[in-house]
Order: structure tokens, then C-alpha cells, then sequence
């Protein structure tokens, strides 16, 4: 039986990286494993079937992947959350502050329209830089509502506080 403390033993530490004193969390040891794949990705759904989600917006280059798997269960479309010129059209653009570093994000102008119920999905919340550029992003198309999904969730950081004003935010895993 797969289990929250199941996904959590399965998310590799690797310390030092990207760079020294981050205690990165890889969830790729996670998603190797087809049961545990299958369990989040359908999980996750279950959460948000009756939520009228029409586009789930997923955060580069990991929240692709379970983005992907939750639009197609979801019946809803992909919309790519992705790093400087990396997108073909015309592109809102958002630059923010990471834990180490600072980056920018970028998302097609016709991805979205007013009548949209978004799900934004990204691996991961640590200080919430990249999310909340991504939802300042969101917010540029007027969508009618965004929700917020995270496999796992650095509480320590607090990078949910950022997220306001406050949303529908479901995490799998809590650290």
C-alpha cells in the first residue's frame, strides 16, 4: 500500500546543490517508480476532478511532467511555464528572486482566456519565487480562478505565505 511517508522516502537529498548549503529534494528517485507516478498523478487528479479545471499551466522543466499527466487525466489543456526565449510567439515575461540566484519565466500571451479555471503545478515549493511569478503571470490573462498544486512542500521556507491572496494550494508531501 503506497502511502505520503512512502512518496517522502522515496524523494532523494542531495546536499550541495545547485550550489553549497541547498539540500536539494529529487524527486526523479520518486517518479521512477511507476507505482508512485501512477499514485500522484492520480491522486492529485481525484483532488481536482470536480474543480472545472480547463488548462493546467506547468512550471519548467519539471512541472512538466506531471502537468502533462494531469491535464490529459484532467481532459483539460497544457500550457508551458518556461525559461527565457524558449517559447516560439509573444510571451509575457516575469523575473524573480530564487533561493540562490534570481531567473525569469515566460509564458505565451494566447495561452489563456477569462473563461479559464487554472491549475498551476510545479514539483516543488520552496520559497515561492516561482510560483507566485507564475501566477503574477496567470493573472495577466484574467483567468476566473487558479489553483495551485505542489508534490512536495519545504514548509520550513514558508513560501506558501507568498501565495496570496490565498488560493486552493494541495501538496502531496510535506518537508
Amino acid at each position: 500500500m503506497i502511502t505520503i511517508e512512502s512518496l517522502k522516502n522515496a524523494i532523494r537529498t542531495v546536499p550541495d546543490f545547485p550550489q553549497p548549503g541547498i539540500q536539494f529534494k529529487d524527486l526523479t528517485t520518486m517518479l521512477k517508480q511507476p507505482d508512485l507516478l501512477k499514485y500522484v498523478v492520480s491522486t492529485t487528479a481525484r483532488y481536482y476532478q470536480q474543480k472545472g479545471i480547463t488548462k493546467i499551466v506547468g512550471i519548467e522543466s519539471r512541472g512538466f511532467i506531471i502537468g502533462g499527466a494531469l491535464a490529459a487525466e484532467l481532459e483539460a489543456g497544457f500550457v508551458p511555464v518556461r525559461k527565457p526565449n524558449r517559447l516560439p510567439a509573444e510571451v509575457y515575461r516575469k523575473s524573480y528572486a530564487l533561493e540562490y540566484g534570481e531567473n525569469t519565466i515566460e509564458i505565451h500571451r494566447d495561452a489563456l482566456n477569462p473563461d479559464d479555471v487554472v491549475l498551476l503545478h510545479d514539483d516543488l515549493l520552496a520559497t515561492g519565487g516561482t510560483a507566485l511569478a507564475a501566477i503574477d503571470l496567470i493573472r495577466q490573462f484574467h483567468v476566473r480562478e487558479i489553483h495551485i498544486n505542489f508534490i512536495v512542500e519545504l514548509d520550513w521556507l514558508k513560501g506558501r505565505d507568498k501565495l496570496t491572496p490565498s488560493y486552493d494550494i494541495y501538496t502531496l508531501v510535506h518537508f
